[in-house]
């Protein structure tokens, strides 16, 4: 642990609790990707099964376990209790020009061949693109709300931080893993996309 993986998670956290409180506070889900929100919560279902497995400590447990209720309360919010607010025509990206890709190479490209490491591999590239849909969205209407922007600012805020987070691992302890650094870098050039969007839109 340092400075910069805490912070991240920390802004990781802000951004998710940003979108959940715009939704309950207004009663609607207009202008968020609900496509975007099943690949975020697939993605922490992925790579948190090792919550059976595996315990790190009790800060790590307490993070898995709150991103993974709270990634399933947004996908309820916005297919169930306001899915009449939900803007289903716009959210229109092509899940599957995602998930079949991202799929081959989890199998093709991973630490080792395992059920759980392809899983968590999986979830890395998946995370690298969850973002996408909303972008779509976004492109495609011309608009986002402000709370909207401040989950998507937070959201990127917390893929620049954890890259620092890599730099400084690879200086104090020599650590590098080839698989989330660059798709972490994916994921954060796609958040540079929406800053580039969100000032000329």
């Amino acid at each position: 642990m340092n400075i910069f993986r805490i912070l991240g998670d920390v802004s990781h956290l802000l951004a998710i609790i940003i979108l959940l409180v715009k939704i309950v506070k207004s009663k609607s889900c207009a202008g968020i990707s609900g496509k975007s929100q099943i690949l975020f919560a697939l993605v922490f279902t992925t790579r948190y099964l090792d919550l059976f497995t595996n315990f790190i400590s009790v800060y790590n447990t307490v993070m898995k376990v709150i991103f993974l209720i709270c990634a399933y309360v947004t996908v309820y919010m916005i297919y169930v209790k306001f899915r009449k607010t939900f803007d289903s025509e716009n959210d229109s990206f092509r899940l599957e020009f995602l998930l079949v890709p991202v799929t081959g190479l989890s199998f093709l490209e991973n630490h080792s061949f395992t059920p759980l490491e392809i899983l968590w591999t999986f979830s890395i590239y998946l995370e690298s693109v969850a973002i996408l849909p909303q972008l779509f969205m976004i492109s495609k209407t011309g608009e986002a709300e402000t709370i909207t922007t401040h989950y998507l600012f937070f959201l990127g805020l917390y893929r620049a931080l954890y890259i620092a987070n890599w730099v400084w691992r690879y200086h104090t302890e020599n650590f590098y893993d080839q698989i989330a650094v660059v798709s972490g870098v994916v994921q954060t050039i796609f958040y540079c996309d929406f800053f580039y969007l969100y000032v000329t839109k």
